[in-house]
């Protein structure tokens, strides 16, 4: 159905009659959201090199299943399948894994993003010319629908230049995966105070760019000093000016504190990227993931020796994540990614009662996440339950981001104040 929304039919062998469309059939064309109607946005040149070649520069990400699998990159997860495929990735095979269904993955264990174009790609050639063509079923409908899409297509271009089989080498000398739990565990034991994950943050879609002279190792070092646990590295492009070299190099640069993947996972292949950049953990982000992929990631995770901070944004995200074995980490956004609009109290909203009653026999750590810029908001995430925090805008902004550490919590935290 996809393929007729942006081309003709295919040739009708001669002789052969079309049944007449009923009133059913009438019906069902009318609600067809591929016959929406579309709007052209924009037209341009294509590239003169593809124009020449006689093609429409690169093609378009292409969403049906039978299209995105790969025989050698282990993918997303949604059948039955996926631990069957953790299994073939734990022995070492890396065999092909099922790929999350096309488009119509909304609604799906509380997914409520389309995590692809549901009618195929806005953008077309015709010609000489690329035409970008909007319709209900190609336009994201908020931000985070609009990043997806575009980490979707990125990914794809990053598996086919490096197939998971050319990673495995690499990965065999990737250096040792450090604890993440343990760092945020003994330094909550040592401050009393709510473990810090510093974030090296340059820009963000709401915000813009955060920090003009912006030195990643720099930065880096300077959290360590003053008392991070740990670090989270920003590697999306696009929206947040991040890339996987400042994970790389913060990592050889000496830092010791582990290191978190900033990114937004889409797809399995994405995780041992990661941990063959450094990475000691990464983010999931249960907006984004269906139940089963989450499953099938933290499967992964596990192999490969990482952390996963699992993402929860409501009470319905909540629910599915304490319904999943094996989590260790689930960090509260206090910020809605749909909107980018802030609430601090969504923290305590979802650790009250049975959920936080859970939360404590489970002996999951809670991380609040976003709107923390005073040591009251510390002290508030804190008496709801939280452990550790993760920290961008206000310490990122600073002159001095290290010194920034002491004005957010009322006090140095450092491992040399305790000294």
């Amino acid at each position: 159905m996809e393929a007729l929304a942006i081309g003709s039919a295919p040739p009708r062998p001669p002789g052969l009659a079309l049944p007449p469309l009923t009133r059913h059939h009438h019906l069902l064309l009318h609600r067809s959201k591929i016959l929406a109607p579309r709007r052209l946005v924009a037209a341009a040149p294509m590239d003169a090199a593809a124009a020449a070649a006689g093609r429409g520069g690169p093609a378009p990400p292409r969403c049906a299943r039978a299209e995105t699998d790969s025989e050698d990159a282990v993918a997303t997860a949604s059948s039955p399948h996926s631990a069957e495929a953790a299994g073939a990735a734990e022995q070492g095979n890396g065999g092909p894994a099922p790929v999350a269904d096309a488009a119509d993955v909304e609604g799906v264990d509380g997914i409520r993003i389309r995590r692809r174009p549901v009618t195929g790609p806005p953008v077309h050639y015709v010609g000489p010319f690329q035409f970008r063509l909007e319709n209900e079923g190609n336009t994201p409908r908020n931000i985070l629908e609009r990043i997806v899409w575009d980490k979707e297509a990125e990914v794809s271009q990053m598996k086919e230049r490096r197939p998971l089989y050319m990673l495995k080498g690499p990965l065999e000398n990737a250096p040792p995966v450090r604890d993440f739990v343990g760092a945020l565990k003994a330094s909550f034991d040592r401050t009393g105070l709510p473990a810090l994950i510093a974030e090296v943050k340059k820009a963000s879609p709401s915000r813009g760019v955060l920090r003009e002279d912006f030195e990643p190792v720099q930065i880096a070092q300077t959290y360590e000093k003053n008392g991070a646990a740990c670090l989270s590295v920003l590697t999306d492009a696009k929206y947040f000016q991040g890339s996987f070299d400042y994970l790389d190099a913060i990592r050889n640069a000496g830092v010791q504190c582990p290191l978190l993947c900033k990114e937004f996972i889409v797809d399995a292949w994405q995780l041992y990227y990661a941990r063959l950049k450094g990475a000691d953990a990464v983010l999931l982000i249960a907006a984004v993931l269906p139940d089963l992929d989450i499953k099938y990631m933290l499967k992964i995770c596990k192999i490969l020796g990482m952390a996963a901070l699992v993402e929860v944004h409501d009470e319905r995200e909540m629910d599915r994540v304490l319904g999943i074995d094996g989590v260790q980490l689930i960090g509260i956004n206090n910020r809605n990614l749909e909107t980018f609009q802030v609430d601090i109290s969504n923290t305590k909203k979802l650790l009250e009662g049975e959920r936080g009653q859970t939360i404590a026999q489970k002996g999951i750590i809670v991380v609040g996440e976003s709107g923390l810029f005073t040591p009251d908001h510390i002290s508030f995430v804190q008496n709801a339950g939280v452990k550790a925090v993760l920290v961008g805008e206000s310490l990122i902004k600073q002159e001095d981001p290290g010194k920034a550490i002491a004005g957010l919590f009322g006090k140095d935290i450092s491992p040399v104040s305790a000294a």
